[in-house]
């Protein structure tokens, strides 16, 4: 839900910067309050219904971030390029690259609707992640052909790189805009589908409050974890009624690192878990097999641990006094 809520937030200031106008406060919870609950609903569609909103999503997010890769080549071309490409400029720090690797395991819960899980798997993992990698680090290319490194936006840095290059007038602009927004649905609504089924199953082991259990009897869809997660996400962002400028102007980045503080620490428990479930449950047929035993098994799972605690430490603490100032 503090995820959901922080992708709201970038709904309404995304239409701003479309349109020039910038939004009163009631319009923009009603924006915001809208993408939450549209998204809610969508949840409670079969996964095989909505294939099409995954789908298109998917290709919809690579079609706009190619598009920025081949107009910074053309900015480049006709311009130079903004500032320096060197490859350090394009490496992220620390949180962000744990961040990336979070996520993966949501994939498991559809594991029953594939023929071959064991094949198809580390397959759509492996092709996935390189194709992945190639496509942002050409549509970082595109953000750095038009605005220096040190000088992008930190909420918007794409779309203000395709209004540096082509005009905030231009229909290329809006067109890549709106198939933003579009995106954040695209991308909700994918991780809620696997994330409701997770909380909907652990409620039914008595792991969760039984509101998560709660399921339409005719498509057999988790609504209650969707309605619970709108329900958050309503609550987080009516934080913006608070006459605080503060937490109005750094709201977005405030729920996001929450939402990654979050997420992080929910990985943390997964491996004395998996530890526990080698002796307690050992003879559960597997589609994997992890090669370690004894103590090399427990060096090895504890390393991703480690990685997780300095993961949150460097989101929570800042590195530099001028951050806190």
């Amino acid at each position: 839900p503090l995820w959901m809520a922080s992708l709201a937030f970038l709904f309404p200031e995304t239409i701003a910067l479309m349109t020039g106008f910038e939004l009163d406060l009631i319009p923009t919870l009603a924006i915001e309050l809208a993408f939450v609950w549209i998204v809610v609903f969508m949840s409670f569609s079969k996964v095989s219904d909505s294939e099409w909103i995954l789908n298109g999503g998917a290709v919809l997010k690579v079609l706009v971030a190619v598009s920025v890769g081949v107009l910074g080549i053309w900015y480049a071309c006709a311009n130079g390029f903004a500032g320096s490409m060197a490859p350090e400029t394009f490496l992220p720090d620390l949180t962000i690259i744990i961040f990336n690797f979070t996520g993966f395991e949501v994939i498991c819960t559809f594991a029953k609707d594939m023929q071959n899980p064991a094949r198809d798997i580390p397959k759509a993992i492996i092709l996935g992640g390189l194709a992945i990698g190639a496509i942002y680090l050409f549509c970082g290319f595109g953000i750095g052909a038009a605005i220096p490194a040190d000088q992008i936006d930190p909420d918007f840095g794409m779309l203000v790189a395709v209004m540096t290059m082509v005009g905030e007038a231009s229909p290329i602009f809006i067109i890549i805009a709106v198939a933003f927004l579009i995106t954040l649905f695209a991308n909700m609504a994918s991780w809620s589908f696997g994330v409701n089924f997770v909380a909907d199953y652990a409620a039914k082991n008595q792991n969760m409050p039984k509101v998560f259990a709660h399921e339409n009897p005719k498509t057999a869809m988790p609504t209650g974890a969707a309605v619970v997660n709108g329900i958050v996400a309503t609550a987080v962002l009516l934080i913006q009624l608070i006459p605080n400028e503060a937490i109005s102007n750094g709201l977005f980045w405030t729920l996001f690192a929450t939402s990654v503080v979050f997420l992080l620490l929910t990985y943390i428990p997964m491996f004395p878990a998996f530890i526990k479930l080698r002796k307690v449950d050992a003879n559960r047929p597997r589609v994997y097999r992890f090669p370690f035993q004894g103590t090399a098994m427990k060096v090895i799972l504890a390393i991703p641990v480690i990685e997780l605690v300095l993961a949150i430490v460097a989101t929570l603490v800042p590195f530099s006094a001028e951050e806190v100032a």
